[in-house]
C-alpha cells in the first residue's frame, strides 16, 4: 500500500485518512492538521521524510503560480527544511491543470448563472481557476486586495492580477502567514466582510476557508467552486441559500480534500520519487494532465437545495 501525507497548519479538527484507489494502487492518504503551529509541522515532516511515498503541505502554499512566474512564500518554506527523501507538493499542480475543468461543469447550472457574473476570492492561489473563469465568458471580480490585505478595492482582469502580483508579492511574501490568511482555529470563525461583492456575483470560486469567512448569511441561489469542504462546510452553505457546490477535487466519504493532498496522493501512486520545483517544472504540468486523464477525477456537482 502506498501512503501520501498532508501535514497541515490548518485546524487538527479536519484531520481524516482515507484509502482510494488511484492507478491500479490502494494509497492511504492521510490528513493531519498543527492548529497553526509551523515547528510542529516541520518536525513531522523531518519524523515521516522517508517513511511515506509523498507529502502534501495543507493549510498554505509553498508559493504562488501566477502565470509562469513562481513567488515563493519565504515565512513558510522553513517548515519542509528538513525533508530530504520524500516529494514534496503543495497543490500548485492541480491548481494548474484539475481546477479549470472545473469550470466545465457550469454548463450544468446555467440556469443559475443568470448574471454570469463571479468573484473569485484570491486569484494568486487560484490562478488556473481564475483564468478559466474569465476564459468561460463570467465577468470577474478578483478579491486579492479585499480579502487578503483588507483594501476593498476590486481587479477585474487576470492581466491587472499579473501586475498585482509583480509588484506586492515579492513583499507579501515575507509578511507572516497568519497576516494574510486564517491558520490553526481562525479557520473556523465566520467574519462577513465586504459582502457587496459575494452579493453581486452569481459564483464564488476559491479557497474554502475565504469562502466560508468572508462570506454573507444570506447567500440565495449562489454557486460554489470549491474544495476541502467538510459536511460542516456543506452544511453551512446548504443553511445560507447557496444552490450549488461545486468541489474541483473528488469527495471521499463526505469530504472533498485539499489538491495538495490529492496531488501527493497521485505522486505517491505514480511511484514517481522526482522532486517537484513549481518554479522549474519542466514537463512537470504535462505529466500530471496526461495522468488525470486516466483518472476518474471530475468535478461533483451538489444541488444543495433540492
Amino acid at each position: 500500500m502506498k501512503h501520501a501525507v498532508s501535514i497541515s497548519i490548518g485546524s487538527s479538527k479536519r484531520n481524516k485518512t482515507v484509502e482510494i484507489s488511484l492507478l491500479g494502487e490502494t494509497v492511504r492518504i492521510e490528513r493531519i492538521g498543527t492548529d497553526g503551529d509551523l515547528e510542529k509541522a516541520a518536525q513531522l515532516y523531518r519524523e515521516l521524510d522517508g517513511q511515506v511515498d509523498a507529502f502534501g503541505v495543507g493549510g498554505t502554499d509553498l508559493g504562488f503560480l501566477v502565470g509562469n512566474r513562481w513567488y515563493p512564500l519565504h515565512s513558510i518554506r522553513q517548515i519542509t527544511r528538513f525533508v530530504r527523501h520524500t516529494p514534496v507538493v503543495d497543490g500548485n499542480g492541480l491548481k494548474a491543470t484539475l481546477e479549470p475543468r472545473a469550470l466545465h461543469a457550469l454548463r450544468q447550472v446555467a440556469e443559475a448563472l443568470p448574471r454570469k457574473t463571479a468573484l473569485v476570492t484570491t486569484a494568486v492561489d487560484r490562478w488556473g481557476l481564475a483564468r478559466a473563469a474569465e476564459e468561460a465568458g463570467l465577468r470577474c471580480t478578483f478579491g486579492d486586495l479585499i480579502y487578503s490585505l483588507g483594501i476593498p478595492l476590486p481587479i477585474r482582469t487576470t492581466r491587472g492580477i499579473r501586475v498585482l502580483a509583480a509588484v506586492l508579492l515579492p513583499l507579501v511574501s515575507r509578511l507572516p502567514f497568519h497576516w494574510v490568511y486564517p491558520v490553526g482555529e481562525s479557520q473556523g470563525k465566520r467574519h462577513p466582510t465586504h459582502t457587496r461583492f459575494f452579493d453581486q456575483a452569481d459564483v464564488i470560486l476559491g479557497d474554502c476557508h475565504y469562502i466560508y469567512r468572508y462570506m454573507p448569511e444570506n447567500m440565495q441561489g449562489k454557486v460554489i467552486i470549491t474544495n476541502t469542504t467538510t459536511p460542516e462546510d456543506v452544511a453551512v452553505f446548504r443553511e445560507s441559500g447557496v444552490r450549488y457546490l461545486i468541489t474541483t477535487t473528488p469527495v471521499l466519504e463526505g469530504r472533498s480534500f485539499g489538491t495538495n493532498m490529492m496531488e501527493a496522493a497521485i505522486l505517491a501512486a505514480s511511484g514517481r520519487k522526482t522532486p517537484v520545483d513549481y518554479a522549474h517544472p519542466g514537463d512537470y504540468f504535462t505529466w500530471l494532465n496526461n495522468l488525470l486523464d486516466q483518472l476518474p477525477f471530475t468535478p461533483k456537482v451538489q444541488e444543495l437545495q433540492a
